[in-house]
């Protein structure tokens, strides 16, 4: 039997405001445990919260990227749950009118995942087990999250890492968030399902929570969608699928059963009494509503300006900070095709190798069009430009110095390339005879001895050239 997957993701990213959602605290996480907590997100008796507008500002942000309904009154709800990192047993949330709704994100194939909505709540502390005993650290008790649900839409785990990737670059493009999932500024909660392909119902959905890389989400989907599937073809399905929570391992590539899913009832959701209605005015809604380019945009702005591919676009603007680099390499006056091969194939590619990424690179946008504007001016050659880079990645001196340094400049003298072509032919007249009796593949034997001659810094066009006319004068 064919079985078609649906999933559903639901995006907890934590907003970079300098203070907590209902109070001023900072949001810094690495300072000593407990530092910044106050008697509003230590939940004390008689303290109130006040709403951070700057959360407010992003999140109208975000409904605009995410081409959604920006709701001008939200409302907020409390949802009610105990656990050791919760000091007030409940979560400030938006339930039933949330600040944000019925958006989407479309994917290079034309689909549009729909987003039902994304809704501003208060994150949780943080529990740290240790040998022996466990400790509570509220520090991010408080800090500003905005939670984003898709619609089922979603039908396997590749279109689910695709929508992550461009949802985070998005984040990251607007900076609402610097989505960094090893510290868990971008979670997601993955719900999946499976149906015999043709049926339109919807069966049980299992949640899986709180996984932290894109890898990770991949393998966690497509293990539960497997696991679901075999239960269904041994006959076994109601009795090992129901709807429930459960946690993603890594190490055993598996996910096992956490706790019961719970529902909106569980939580026993109402009305959070201590808040007014956020209203958003029109000044706030132009003012705020007014974001950078999107990745989107930027990749056809490449296309249709700069003439890149399909493909060279997405990658470029994936990032916005690889974006950045390429502009500012062009800023320097270099040819776009030039810039694109030196960033995403060979830049791109050292970094990769490293488990680097363009922020961390040893190369900057500088120095990368320098090195391009030196194969460009035939100081060295497109080759020795490799060698170069090589050397950049390790050294922190400028393009020219490590040309000097590994004497890679390239000779464009024509009376020097001369004096070694008349070398090379005097050395080697029996095949300059089978070169002119119609031998023509021994042409290129003629340039690499040139080359070798000269250490590679001849310069190729200019040897071919001067080659052509002496072989034509013998």
């Amino acid at each position: 039997m064919d079985f078609e997957v649906i999933i559903g993701l639901e995006v907890h990213t934590q907003l970079n405001t300098k203070t907590k959602l209902f109070c001023s605290c900072p949001t810094s996480f690495n300072d000593p445990i407990n530092k910044n907590t106050c008697p509003t997100c230590l939940a004390l008796p008689g303290a109130l919260p006040t709403i951070n507008k700057e959360a407010i500002h992003k999140a109208i942000q975000l409904g605009t990227a995410l081409n959604a309904t920006i709701n001008r009154v939200s409302k907020f709800d409390r949802k009610n749950y105990f656990y050791p990192d919760s000091p007030s047993a409940y979560q400030i949330s938006q339930l039933y009118q949330p600040i944000i709704e019925n958006g989407f994100i479309e994917l290079d194939s034309g689909k549009k995942v729909k987003i039902d909505r994304a809704h501003l709540e208060a994150d949780a502390g943080k529990n740290i087990h240790e040998a022996g005993y466990s400790k509570v650290d509220l520090n991010r008790a408080g800090t500003p999250l905005i939670e984003i649900v898709t619609a089922p839409d979603l039908r396997s785990s590749d279109e689910a890492i695709e929508y992550l990737k461009k949802l985070h670059s998005i984040l990251r493009y607007i900076d609402i968030s610097d989505a960094n999932m090893q510290e868990g500024s971008f979670r997601c909660d993955a719900n999946v399902s499976i149906r015999p392909k043709g049926d339109t119902k919807l069966y049980t959905r299992v949640e899986i929570k709180n996984i932290n890389s894109f890898r990770f989400i991949q393998k966690a989907i497509e293990y539960e969608v497997n696991r679901q599937i075999e239960a269904w073809e041994d006959g076994v399905y109601d009795d090992e699928v129901w709807q429930e929570t459960r946690l993603y391992d890594a190490n055993k590539n598996e996910t096992r059963s956490m706790r019961g899913k719970e529902e909106a009832a569980d939580y026993r959701y109402f009305p959070e009494p201590d808040l007014w209605s956020v209203e958003i005015s029109d000044e706030m809604l132009e003012k705020y509503s007014q974001i950078p380019e999107l990745p989107t945009q930027k990749s056809k702005r490449f296309q249709e300006e700069l003439g890149l591919s399909t493909y060279d676009a997405g990658v470029i603007s994936s990032a916005k900070e690889l974006a950045q680099f390429f502009e500012e390499i062009l800023e320097s006056g270099v040819q776009v095709k030039n810039a694109v091969s030196w960033l995403t194939s060979e830049l791109l590619g050292r970094l990769n190798k490293r488990n680097l990424d363009i922020t961390s690179s040893p190369v900057n946008s500088k120095k990368l069009a320098d090195l391009i504007k030196a194969i460009e001016k035939k100081t060295i050659s497109g080759k020795a430009g490799k060698d170069v880079l090589d050397y950049l990645m390790d050294h922190d001196v400028s393009v020219e110095a490590a040309i000097e340094k590994l004497g890679l400049k390239q000779v464009n003298d024509d009376g020097a390339i001369l004096k070694i072509i008349d070398e090379v032919i005097a050395n080697n007249q029996d095949k300059v005879q089978e070169y002119l009796n119609g031998k023509e593949k021994l042409f290129g034997f003629f340039v690499g001895q040139i080359m070798k001659a000269s250490k590679g810094k001849a310069n190729p066009q200019t040897v071919n050239q001067l080659l052509k006319e002496r072989l034509k004068n013998e």
